[in-house]
């Protein structure tokens, strides 16, 4: 379904209810941290994973994700992006809402699962500073999510995209981030997959960037291509 500007269809013009949408956020969100965060823990403890492994892990977790759940609720599978979507009125604020719910909680129930599989030992995957300061941090995560923003507004709802490539699109710009800035600052560009490790580790140190930087990223992301797409026929 589109609409008169070359949109796809966005809530509420699906047929799922917000439930069942909130319900296939949540647990693509779980499938999100679990994999990701799962493989931080895995390597902390000794397993022969790497950073390259961790970045896949993330990566391979939003595109089965978004093949998975894509078609019911959008995978959006991050709060930020959500917000990003609610900035350009291609979603409501109770669905807004639902959404942001079934993320964090599912991110919960990922973290909270880990830490009862593999031990309080485990890293929990939480995000932090490492090679640079919370400023640097924060621009980082800005800059990563407007990308990650402009790369899913495209290939998710402009219709002169196919639609087809977004999980590879979407996985592939999540696992290359995770690549590149992982070890500077823990490249999370999602406050919930931030979020819940950071309680369930009692560690909310330096949280903050985790949680403004995304969403100030994921706007600009989002309006960014909204200027960009202007000059279109369907612009």
């Amino acid at each position: 379904m589109t609409d008169r500007d070359g949109w796809r269809a966005t809530p509420p013009d699906w047929d799922q209810s917000l439930a069942q949408r909130s319900l296939a956020e949540a647990v693509g969100t779980f499938i999100l941290v679990g994999a990701g965060t799962g493989a931080v823990g895995v390597a902390s403890l000794g397993g022969e994973i790497g950073s390259p492994g961790v970045a896949a892990a993330f990566g391979l977790g939003v595109m089965i994700a978004v093949f998975a759940l894509g078609h019911v609720s959008g995978a959006h599978l991050n709060p930020a992006v959500t917000l990003g979507f609610w900035s350009l009125g291609r979603i409501g604020a109770r669905d807004t809402a639902g959404y942001i719910a079934g993320q964090v909680g599912g991110a919960f129930a990922a973290s909270l699962g880990l830490r009862a599989v593999l031990g309080a030992d485990a890293d929990a995957g939480v995000t932090r500073p490492s090679l640079v300061g919370e400023g640097g941090a924060i621009a980082i995560e800005i800059v990563l999510t407007a990308v990650l923003m402009l790369v899913i507004v495209s290939v998710a709802t402009d219709t002169r995209v196919q639609g087809a490539l977004a999980a590879v699109a979407i996985g592939g710009t999540v696992a290359a981030a995770a690549l590149v800035m992982g070890p500077v600052q823990g490249a999370s560009l999602n406050p919930a997959r931030s979020l819940a490790p950071a309680v369930v580790s009692t560690d909310l140190d330096a949280i903050e960037v985790y949680l403004a930087g995304p969403v100030l990223g994921a706007v600009l992301g989002a309006w960014l291509y909204q200027v960009l797409r202007r000059g279109s026929p369907h612009g």
